[in-house]
């Protein structure tokens, strides 16, 4: 039962980021503002950060202050990589909307299908790595450690008041 609320949660912030992504990417796409590979990194930019606030909190129920280096540095990075795939898929599906003579609501069409195929195939894999690495439970020793350096920093900022 959690893990079918888990991939439940999991599914809808992918289809509120996705969204978000999509309606930058067809934006970018249909005025000619940019390339349409410039639209992908673009809009995949502005889909990761909702994308990670809400794994982070409403999937996997993560509280308190995030880790740079534990969670939002390795969750860009893996963000960044679908993105580096998806970009060249895009570039490709959008180069050959233009050279196939389509309209712009075709060229539009096929760069956005590109991303979705690209990021449809990455989301299960993402989900292992989130469950598994990412927001799984840390050990009580890590924990630890962690309070024990949180109260430091604590320290340090009263003597420096």
């Amino acid at each position: 039962m959690m893990l079918l609320r888990k991939l439940i949660r999991y599914a809808a912030v992918s289809a509120i980021s996705t969204t978000v992504s999509l309606t930058i990417l067809g934006t970018l796409v249909a005025t000619g503002t940019t390339t349409a590979g410039w639209a992908n990194m673009i809009a995949t930019a502005a889909g990761t950060v909702p994308s990670f606030e809400l794994n982070r909190r409403w999937v996997w129920n993560r509280q308190g202050p995030r880790s740079v280096m534990r969670e939002a540095v390795p969750f860009c990075i893996l963000s960044f990589t679908g993105l580096g795939l998806s970009t060249v898929v895009v570039s490709l599906a959008a180069g050959w909307a233009t050279a196939a003579g389509l309209d712009v609501v075709a060229r539009t069409t096929a760069a956005e299908m590109a991303n979705v195929a690209t990021f449809g195939t990455l989301w299960v894999l993402q989900y292992l790595i989130l469950d598994r690495v990412l927001f799984a439970p840390r050990r009580e020793a890590s924990a630890a450690v962690d309070r024990m350096e949180h109260r430091r920093g604590d320290d340090r900022s009263l003597k420096a008041a």
